[in-house]
């Protein structure tokens, strides 16, 4: 599928998942995203899809040198988290980070400990973060300005937020900046399925 296409299907997916409506994500959307996945998490320890069963997973790919995009995207995800209350135990909030040169997991148990104690940071060989980037849907392409230095670069990527079912299927996404009142409402549907 062709970059423009990709866009036009995730901006339309973005905006009907976050109207008011049922809850139900249809059958044909349900394997679009996702996927089994293996990645060290933030204290160390290997963790892979299955491990969180059982639970909706509240998924944000980016990189803990980002400037404002991925922390705007994942204090919304916080937000949500908070507004669910005791609903929020049924709910797994993960980073995975696109960046896995810089992002060892030590730097990430600093990173998403500023977002609350429940947050899960994920990272992994160059070929296990392409694999899960790939599985989403995630573009990322490191920048480097000309004339600088290699070490020092960005990398543009989505900026997208997934919920992924008990089951580890797709829910819904939610689109850059989303305020965390509406991720809370609509994780809300879901969880009352």
């Amino acid at each position: 599928m062709n970059w423009p296409k990709r866009f036009c299907l995730v901006a339309m997916l973005a905006l009907t998942g976050t109207v008011p409506g049922a809850a139900t994500t249809p059958p044909a959307l349900e394997s679009l995203f996702g996927g089994p996945f293996s990645l060290t998490d933030h204290t160390g320890v290997q963790r892979s899809d299955e491990d969180y069963r059982g639970k909706f997973m509240l998924i944000y790919f980016g990189y803990t040198t980002c400037p404002s995009i991925c922390p705007t995207n994942l204090q919304h995800m916080a937000d949500a988290i908070d507004r669910l209350g005791a609903k929020a135990a049924g709910i797994v909030p993960i980073f995975v980070s696109i960046d896995p040169g810089r992002d060892r997991p030590d730097v990430l148990k600093d990173y998403v400990g500023h977002f609350g104690d429940g947050f899960v940071g994920l990272t992994g060989s160059e070929a296990d973060v392409r694999a899960v980037a790939k599985a989403y849907r995630v573009h990322r392409r490191k920048v480097v300005e000309k004339g600088a230095d290699p070490q020092d670069y960005l990398v543009d990527h989505a900026s997208i937020t997934y919920l992924m079912g008990p089951d580890g299927k797709f829910r819904t996404l939610f689109a850059h900046n989303t305020p965390g009142k509406v991720i809370a409402e609509r994780i809300s549907r879901y969880l009352a399925e």
